[in-house]
């Protein structure tokens, strides 16, 4: 203090130096003209020492939000500074405080979820075009993975989304991946919202059935029915349905990391989870709104449509083993498409092209119609031959039939003189009997 004294009596005489005497003083010139600054408003007062505190603190946010913050953090563990200020901004308006300061307070309080560096990908896969533009262009769907409840019962969350707003539209807890079960919850969710113009899915079953005509399982071929087109992801690429898996990686940290008592516990805990994601929980893709605010339901009903094939094709209704019926003959399509009808398109006399609606089913290969008439004759011939099936008629038949006697060595003939002896005979023994 004597030193700020003497620097400020020095420095207001007449003709006094500030740059020397500063030097003089060891100080900063700065710091010397912020001494005769503070003089001449506060006098002597105006030398004490201030306080160094900064004029905005982070971490001296009020207690209250401090509170706030990590009660929204224990209540979403997986959201990060942005969509907590969001949340937080409905409650507290302007007084919420920044991004970097509610990462500051999750930092301080070590509650911050650390990501595992990622390795470098070698090889990169371009994934399909999928356009939305609106919602119920395309609804994706899949089966998270499943775990067990406490009881020990299988939860395998079938989970249906919408991708233009990431609405859920449902997150059902079943016992496996059947194709029944799967249809009665689009049936419930088509009634609800309508009918979407796109599903994508992946190629596991029951929405795929990959040795079938064109992948169609009987799932599949419903949703063709009401003129859903079926959007087929690349075998073993998870990220061609990246916004999906995301949301599965959610889930895995929010719900299966909780186990509940059974599986209906299981549901209950999946259906707040789905509220909360809709309702609750802002989208950075969505500018920061909740997909219920974006989603609308669709003005598309479910209504089976009539399969219209050009009149020269020929349409048949595939039978309750999967084969249409053409020119007296069965040929088989495909037992996922029992019940429903297929249009058959010519190619040629041998050839046709099969299709369900607008599904190309590959092609059948027919066989011309003497060829069918000849191969009816045989079988008829062959089976005018007695058979051996019982033991009783090949005991009765050796009966009837005189011992043939034992070839030697001259007495055999070739093939071709055996064949036309026999034919000789049997045209001999038709005679007499005429």
């Amino acid at each position: 203090m004597s030193l700020k004294i003497e620097f400020v009596q020095r420095a207001t005489a007449p003709g006094a130096n500030v740059s020397a005497l500063s030097k003089e003083f060891s100080i900063a010139r700065q710091t010397g003209h912020k001494w005769l600054k503070r003089f001449s408003e506060s006098g002597y007062d105006g030398l004490e020492e201030h306080s160094r505190r900064p004029s905005q603190v982070p971490l001296g946010t009020a207690e209250d939000m401090i509170v706030a913050i990590v009660d929204a953090r224990e209540a979403h563990p997986s959201w990060g500074p942005h969509k907590l200020r969001i949340v937080l901004a409905r409650r507290f308006g302007m007084q919420t405080p920044s991004e970097s300061t509610i990462k500051r307070v999750l930092k301080r309080f070590d509650i911050v979820r650390r990501r595992k560096p990622r390795k470098p990908v070698s090889r990169v896969t371009q994934a399909p075009a999928v356009v939305v533009s609106n919602p119920n262009d395309v609804w994706t769907v899949d089966y998270k993975g499943w775990w067990r409840a406490r009881n020990g019962d299988r939860c395998e969350p079938l989970t249906i989304r919408d991708g233009f707003s990431r609405f859920i539209l449902a997150t059902e807890v079943l016992s496996g991946t059947n194709g029944v079960d799967a249809r009665t919850v689009f049936e419930r969710l088509f009634k609800r919202y309508g009918v979407p113009k796109a599903i994508q899915c992946d190629n596991g079953s029951p929405f795929i059935a990959v040795n079938a005509r064109a992948g169609i399982s009987r799932l599949s071929a419903w949703w063709i029915s009401l003129g859903i087109k079926v959007m087929r992801s690349r075998p073993a690429s998870p990220q061609d349905n990246g916004g999906h898996e995301r949301m599965h990686a959610d889930m895995a940290r929010e719900i299966q990391i909780v186990l509940s008592g059974d599986r209906s516990e299981q549901q209950r805990a999946c259906s707040k989870w789905r509220q909360e994601f809709n309702h609750v929980r802002p989208h950075d893709a969505l500018d920061d709104k909740t997909p219920a605010e974006v989603y609308k339901p669709s003005e598309h009903r479910m209504r089976k449509h009539r399969a219209l094939y050009p009149s020269h094709w020929l349409v048949r209704k595939v039978a309750h083993v999967g084969q249409v019926k053409v020119a007296g003959e069965y040929y088989f399509v495909s037992t996922s498409l029992i019940g429903y009808q297929v249009g058959l398109q010519p190619l040629d006399a041998l050839h046709w092209q099969a299709w369900f609606y607008d599904v190309d089913l590959g092609v059948i290969e027919l066989a011309p119609v003497e060829l069918l008439k000849e191969t009816l004759a045989r079988l008829e011939k062959v089976n005018s031959v007695p058979t051996c099936s019982t033991a009783s008629s090949v005991c009765a038949r050796n009966k009837r039939a005189p011992a043939a006697p034992r070839l030697t060595r001259s007495a055999r003939v070739s093939k071709g003189q055996l064949h036309k002896a026999t034919k000789a005979k049997r045209s001999h023994s038709k005679a007499h009997a005429v």
